[in-house]
């Protein structure tokens, strides 16, 4: 029977230069029935990086032939990385004369041509992530371009008299693009929308939404396929066939504007322990494979949150009522049973389809005031459930200290909230803090999903991990000599991996603390999905997956999927294997690559509320803190709103300044004043520039 290891084996050993696929399946001495097997291995081995398939059809082993398959993650100023497909090899350095016209995203195959360096060049473009750009519409003379708004494109693109539309110069437009950038032919699009200036935060969001290509609208046969589902609630059929819980205490715990509940818990005191359960809603018991409904959710991959809206992954009649775990109702669900010793080491685990019954719709707020503030009127309002959320916290205290112990990285990122008017204007911009209730859910899911990558590892069922791997030395060393002047451990020469637990916990409760974590978490590799385990490094995990999602994350429900099926089946067979082996890495890439827009898209709206609330506050003073330093000058984060700002070098007119590499500081010539990551100091809000959404200080005259 021929497989993975096989295939390998054989290019390994038998091929001293790449084969096509005649000559691969001859030597391997395959029948018809094999060569159909032979192709989807191939299609696997290529998609997971093992092998490179080249442009004239020949396979050959991805090392042999110093290449790689990724995606290009590029930089503003040209240049960029291959993060490779492979989960544990370090990511390839692309000079910006070497990029063959990759654009961020992308997927590529890139030759190595300095193994010393990592440093390499792209050969070849896979799958493009960009099919539009946002930008300003220009005309010199008889030419037309659109100059992108995206400083990581480094083209303008070229627009035919013809392809122009309603458009004129100056004009924010969104361009298709025709062709892409080569060797020997310049980019080319057509005008495809002309954007109106937006004149409040609202119209700022919908251009954004335009921006990104984000679909507002299910279509037609999606909505339909949803509104049938409620023919498919609950009937005693169907509990028959489930685990009933209802009897059991159950909440959901979730922000104060959630309306998608996809997680609810509970909780029961034993002998040598605790008992808990972590139920999922069953999105997959309504939504499956293939169906209108499964490929645009696998087409949007994520829900992306706004600071006004989501743009679900799944229709509202799914994401807001039939499967969101309300209170009061049955609901279906899917269970992780699991329970724990005293000190927070798990004993023994289940898993299997329920219907539930939620008690009460809890508030991180309502929890932490319980727990922790221990607030008369919320504690009386909710003394059946005050034994159940006194077991959550320690049984919380014993996970996170067990979680802690084996090295995960315990960051405490401080987010901004945007606070919006009745007309939906910012009003204000504050630090969203993290409560006790955040970290009750968080302990809780994390072992959930640990459980359930490790029990479909142990049943070699194919799955889709979330990896996160150890940080590239390079970028550590980057940092050393900024940790190193903290002296949060003392003198460093050299920073490990390992080093960074205690950093972080040293520096926690410190002016520093929230620089240290972001300088430490723009230094580590971005988690991804694959489908291959190469352990979660941020979690200090060996075998990680999302599960507890399903709602809002694609990858979360093709899990959900896979479980049911493994337990309904007692394991899967080598057919079905196969059949998830072949299309789980393209899904695992896709939803990477969807979450990292997701990513972008809501940064960009938070940069628009920024600059739409400052816009009011030009001229004004405010105490802030340097918690960046560039040559070019100096990011600063105001104390009074969470806004950060750039303090360029021009503006600090009191001086000329250079940049200590080294120290990363800004220091003067002259007056000797030094500015470094962590300083306080007062600026002035000197300007707000709303098309590229910045907010620009100068010193104070």
């Amino acid at each position: 029977m021929i497989n993975n290891d096989i295939v390998l084996a054989f290019l390994k050993k038998k091929a001293s230069n790449p084969m096509s696929f005649v000559e691969l399946a001859a030597g391997l001495g395959l029948d018809s029935k094999g060569k159909r097997a032979f192709k989807k291995i191939l299609r696997i081995l290529v998609s997971e990086g093992h092998i490179v398939r080249t442009r004239k059809g020949l396979y050959g082993i991805s090392d042999e032939m110093s290449l790689v398959n990724g995606y290009f993650e590029s930089h503003r100023d040209g240049y960029g990385f291959v993060i490779t497909d492979k989960p544990g090899e370090r990511d390839v350095f692309i000079p910006a004369r070497a990029t063959f016209g990759a654009l961020d995203n992308d997927r590529v195959i890139a030759r190595i041509e300095s193994r010393h360096r990592r440093e390499g060049r792209i050969i070849r473009i896979l799958d493009r992530a960009c099919s539009r750009i946002t930008g300003t519409f220009e005309q010199a003379r008889a030419a037309y371009f659109v100059r992108p708004k995206s400083r990581k494109i480094r083209f303008d693109l070229y627009i035919s008299p013809s392809d122009i539309g309603q458009a004129v110069d100056g004009d924010n437009v969104i361009a298709e693009i025709i062709n892409y950038p080569t060797d020997k032919r310049p980019p080319a699009g057509k005008i495809v929308k002309v954007l109106k200036k937006a004149k409040s935060p609202l119209e700022d969001t919908e251009a954004i939404i335009e921006e990104f290509a984000f679909h507002k609208r299910f279509p037609r046969a999606v909505l339909e396929e949803a509104q049938k589902l409620y023919n498919k609630a609950p009937d005693e059929t169907v509990q028959i066939k489930r685990r009933d819980l209802r009897l059991l205490n159950t909440v959901t715990i979730d922000g104060e504007r959630a309306k998608d509940f996809d997680d609810a818990i509970s909780i029961a005191r034993t002998a040598d322990g605790f008992r808990l359960w972590v139920h999922i809603a069953d999105v997959g018991h309504y939504v499956g494979w293939d169906s209108f409904l499964d490929k645009e959710a696998r087409k949007r991959a994520t829900s992306v949150y706004f600071t006004d809206r989501v743009i679900p992954m799944l229709p509202t009649e799914l994401s807001e009522d039939l499967c969101s775990l309300k209170p009061k109702v049955d609901r279906l669900a899917f269970t992780v049973e699991m329970r724990f010793d005293g000190r927070g080491e798990k004993i023994s685990d289940k898993f299997y389809p329920s219907i539930i019954n939620s008690n009460e719709r809890m508030t991180y707020t309502a929890v932490s005031r319980i727990l922790i503030d221990r607030d008369p009127a919320v504690v009386s309002k909710y003394q059946k459930l005050l034994a159940d959320f006194e077991l959550m916290a320690e049984l919380c205290r014993a996970l996170k200290d067990r979680r802690l112990s084996r090295g995960s990285l315990d960051f405490d990122f401080p987010e901004p909230e945007v606070l919006l008017d009745i007309q939906g204007n910012p009003k204000d911009i504050i630090r969203a803090e993290r409560n006790f209730a955040h970290i009750i859910i968080e302990e809780f899911m994390i072992a959930a999903n640990e459980a359930v990558a490790k029990y479909l590892e142990g049943l070699d069922c194919p799955n889709i991990y979330r990896i996160h791997e150890e940080p590239d030395m390079m970028k550590l060393d980057e940092i050393t000599s900024v940790i190193s002047r903290m002296r949060l451990l003392g003198p460093l020469k050299a920073l490990k991996p390992k080093n960074l637990p205690d950093i972080i916990r040293k520096a926690k409760g410190s002016d520093v603390e929230d620089i240290v974590n972001n300088m430490i978490l723009r230094s580590l590799k971005q988690a991804r999905y694959s489908t291959i385990n190469a352990g979660h490094f941020g979690l200090a995990s060996k075998s990680y997956c999302h599960f507890t999602s399903p709602i809002r994350r694609y990858p979360d429900l093709v899990t959900h999927r896979i479980l049911a099926e493994a337990l309904l089946k007692k394991g899967l067979s080598d057919g079905r294997v196969k059949e998830l082996e072949e299309f789980l890495p393209d899904i695992a890439f896709h939803s990477s690559r969807a979450e990292r827009t997701a990513d972008e898209a809501e940064r960009a709206v938070l940069d628009a509320m920024r600059a739409w609330f400052m816009k009011e506050r030009i001229g004004e003073a405010f105490e802030g803190k340097v918690v960046s330093v560039t040559p070019y000058g100096l990011k600063v984060r105001l104390n009074e709103f969470y806004v950060e700002g750039f303090l360029h070098v021009s503006y600090m007119a009191d001086d000329f300044y250079e940049f200590d590499e080294r120290q990363m500081s800004l220091n003067g010539l002259n007056r000797r004043k030094k500015f470094h990551i962590g300083k306080y100091l007062t600026v002035r809000v000197e300007s707000v520039d709303m098309e590229e959404r910045e907010v620009v200080f100068a010193m104070p005259s």
